[in-house]
């Protein structure tokens, strides 16, 4: 009796490794985890490179008019410039070895949950690392030291503390209007304005009475347990919120070895950050990759998925901090 043929499932046209066509389909996977479990998403200045190990931001001043004299030589004025340095951390990454033994042992599908939880593994961090950039913009010096070249601001709201959820939820609103007006009186367009909170908060303002009735103009529901905008800011909650103090010895993934501690920051008592996307830029060195790679030593398939940035402060105007105390 002559053996069977298996059908080329993984192989091209019948020819090369057998996972060769495999690998497109989990890469595919880890990038819809990783945009599906993003929240900062789109709230940065992002600039990709090709090689180096930092990207430079210029920073401009304004320039002054003033009434001209009749005849009167008109000599120009100088502008205030400077600059920001983003440098690139060190490469994250994410990785699961899957034994060939235990797979085929098991009695469901491992490859698309691990491949899910690595792209969620890279967002959750690369969040915590915005936000902790977001936090130091807002405690950061004006860049230019020129007239109307704000600083980053922090807003603080005693009642936001308060035990009781009604008193808390207004503290909040009262503070997110402040914050409004901080970024106002910076020149920071009101377009991409949003705020980033702790799922406690934002459901105390989901059933917050001023802040979704339509008597008050408010937008939301407490049915679905949402609340959209308060002072023409979009509510975003994160679960991975961060709000305690990342010090230079914490151990945190993309932060250890060489790299250090680039987005050191106390952000204890924080209850949420407001920003504009000019308030902190991203460099990207090495974008969202993935790698798959059978070792025959092992006899099991090693995932790595990974990727280098850096972030850092760009216009500190435009971000707010909200504390409780």
């Amino acid at each position: 009796m002559s053996n069977a043929t298996p059908v080329s499932v993984g192989r091209v046209n019948k020819a090369g490794t057998e996972d060769a066509l495999f690998l497109k389909v989990f890469a595919g996977e880890v990038l819809t985890s990783f945009d599906r479990a993003s929240k900062t998403g789109g709230q940065e200045m992002v600039r990709s490179i090709s090689s180096g190990k930092s990207a430079t931001f210029p920073v401009m001043g304004r320039i002054d008019a003033a009434y001209h004299t009749a005849g009167a030589e008109i000599l120009g004025s100088d502008v205030n410039h400077n600059e920001k340095v983003i440098t690139i951390n060190d490469l994250l990454t994410s990785s699961v070895f899957l034994s060939n033994i235990e797979e085929a042992k098991n009695h469901w599908d491992v490859r698309s949950a691990y491949s899910a939880e690595i792209g969620r593994a890279l967002a959750f961090v690369k969040d915590k690392h915005v936000l902790q950039t977001i936090g130091l913009a807002s405690q950061a010096n004006a860049n230019v030291s020129d007239t109307g070249y704000g600083a980053g601001s922090t807003v603080t709201n005693t009642d936001i503390a308060n035990a009781t959820a009604a008193t808390s939820a207004n503290g909040f609103i009262t503070a997110l209007f402040d914050c409004a007006k901080n970024l106002d009186n910076n020149y920071v367009p009101s377009e991409g304005r949003k705020c980033f909170l702790t799922p406690e908060m934002y459901y105390k303002l989901a059933n917050a009475t001023n802040a979704i009735n339509v008597d008050f103009s408010g937008r939301g529901s407490i049915a679905e347990g949402k609340v959209t905008k308060i002072a023409g800011i979009e509510l975003v909650p994160m679960p991975h919120f961060v709000k305690d103090d990342v010090g230079t010895s914490d151990v945190d993934a993309g932060q250890t070895a060489t790299g250090g501690t680039p987005q050191s920051v106390n952000l204890t008592n924080y209850e949420g950050l407001v920003s504009h996307p000019s308030a902190v830029g991203t460099v990207k060195l090495m974008d969202l990759a993935v790698e798959s790679e059978y070792d025959i030593r092992r006899q099991g398939t090693l995932m790595v998925a990974k990727y280098a940035m850096g972030h850092g402060v760009l216009r500190p105007e435009a971000a707010v901090g909200i504390k409780e105390a």
